[in-house]
């Protein structure tokens, strides 16, 4: 199975189709794994006995109960865990979303806290090892917690950022892994073929340089719009279709990036549909991968009839919704923390 992809399942809608349609639809295809943003019962249920892991979240609002109190924290794996593990396949808890970003320092400080509650809980409900905790982004005190529990650092590349910052025909083909001359990194020499690979091999050695080297690397979001307002450069459907395609392509590969070969990193797109209601410009409602009436926005080799002829890999593929937050081109490391930068240290060559 390709357990490497994943979906982002977002619901910032109102014309979403039913859940147990969502769970027939994604059993049509590749995606072994969904990604939540918060813990939908219904969605949980409906994707019961399908096979499909599922990441759920606990809002940034929920941090400071869960980190004040550990009773909280059982109380919200029993509501939210329990009913449903393991049925359905409940793989990971991610604690809030890119807290780390939010400037909100109390906020910050209650977010390992909040994780290990989390944790203490699912151990006490003998889960422990079966269901993770993790949270997008980290510093060095939770990428401790993380290693001990030996959950994932979840992060958010998105190339088109990276393209729209530097809207050159050579960038675009970079970013979309179309042919192109590569760029090399500056601090380690390596030349790159495409943006992905150098976004997460940024993560993995600012993570190498600061000590982490056994945590491993989840892609929590990574996508690209099919449209946008006339100032949002490259964002159209045959650019959508060919980075999207040609990621699941390289995950398929299972060439993994210069400084992870020959594995593929668990990777979730975004998104599975559109959020018809989130405010901002018109390319954060435009991301989805299918239409509210289960059919393709576009073709990206997604379904089971289009991957019949491909090898067996022990990777996945994932897929989960988006709540606005700010995407990563490059994450650094320094003693304490892993800090974000607007661009990768690469040159044309």
């Amino acid at each position: 199975s390709q357990s490497y992809i994943g979906v982002n399942y977002g619901q910032v809608a109102d014309n979403l189709p039913p859940p147990a349609a969502t769970a027939k639809l994604l059993q049509s295809t590749a995606v072994q794994k969904v990604r939540l943003y918060g813990a939908d019962p219904a969605i949980i249920r409906a994707l019961a006995n399908t096979g499909i892991g599922i990441v759920i979240g606990a809002a940034n609002g929920d941090i400071p109960a869960l980190a004040s109190d550990p009773n909280s924290a059982g109380q919200w794996v029993n509501s939210n865990v329990l009913p449903f593990y393991p049925a359905s396949s409940i793989v990971l808890v991610t604690v809030g979303n890119e807290v780390l970003l939010s400037g909100d320092q109390n906020l910050i400080s209650q977010l390992l806290p909040a994780m290990q509650n989390v944790q203490n809980a699912l151990n006490s409900a003998s889960l422990g090892g079966k269901v993770k905790v993790s949270t997008v982004h980290s510093m060095k005190a939770l990428l401790q917690f993380q290693r001990g529990v030996g959950s994932p650092i979840a992060v958010n590349p998105y190339p088109f950022f990276a393209y729209q910052s530097d809207p050159r025909p050579e960038t675009l083909a970079f970013c979309l892994f179309q042919p192109n001359a590569g760029r090399v990194d500056s601090g380690s020499g390596i030349k790159y073929m495409n943006m992905f690979d150098a976004q997460v091999d940024a993560v993995r050695s600012a993570l190498n340089g600061i000590g982490f080297k056994d945590i491993d690397i989840m892609v929590a979001e990574t996508g690209w719009p099919y449209k946008g307002d006339p100032n949002e450069v490259g964002a159209s459907v045959e650019n959508a279709r060919a980075y999207n395609g040609n990621l699941i392509a390289h995950l398929r590969s299972m060439a993994g990036t210069p400084l992870m070969p020959g594995k593929s990193v668990d990777t979730y797109l975004f998104a599975l549909y559109d959020e018809d209601l989130k405010p901002g410009p018109s390319s954060e409602r435009s991301f989805g991968l299918f239409k509210p009436d289960l059919s393709m926005t576009y073709d990206v080799g997604l379904s089971k009839t289009s991957t019949t002829s491909q090898p067996k890999r022990t990777s996945r593929i994932a897929t989960y919704t988006r709540e606005p937050a700010s995407r990563i081109t490059r994450i650094v490391g320094d003693r304490n923390e892993l800090s974000l930068e607007p661009t990768p240290n690469l040159s044309l060559t």
